[in-house]
């Protein structure tokens, strides 16, 4: 299993522009194959502890079946749309792509 996880910073005001379009992408994510798990997050109010993310920024956390999977979502034409709407609202894109280590 791969796992992923996105750091989107929208630029000033826009968070909600870039989680609206994001939003409108999950279903045709999520019927990929081998998407086990595809979800956008943002900062929970929860106590001290807690290192917030901030206003503009928000996270995927994405589960795929292998790295097969994860290749082929990174090219898909939902994507490649997704990716062109949204690139003059975004600051910066990290993105970490993970294995379990046993």
């Amino acid at each position: 299993m791969i796992h992923v996880v996105a750091v989107i910073q929208a630029k000033p005001g826009k968070r909600d522009a870039v989680l609206l379009a994001a939003e409108d992408n999950l279903k045709a994510v999520r019927e990929e194959d081998g998407c086990i798990e595809y979800v956008l997050v943002v900062d929970a109010k929860f106590g001290s502890f807690q290192s917030e993310l901030g206003l503009d920024t928000f996270l995927v956390i994405e589960k795929w079946r292998d790295a097969a999977a994860l290749q082929a979502h990174a090219v898909a034409p939902h994507m490649a749309s997704y990716s062109k709407k949204i690139k003059h609202w975004i600051e910066s894109r990290v993105i970490h792509v993970l294995e379990p280590v046993t």
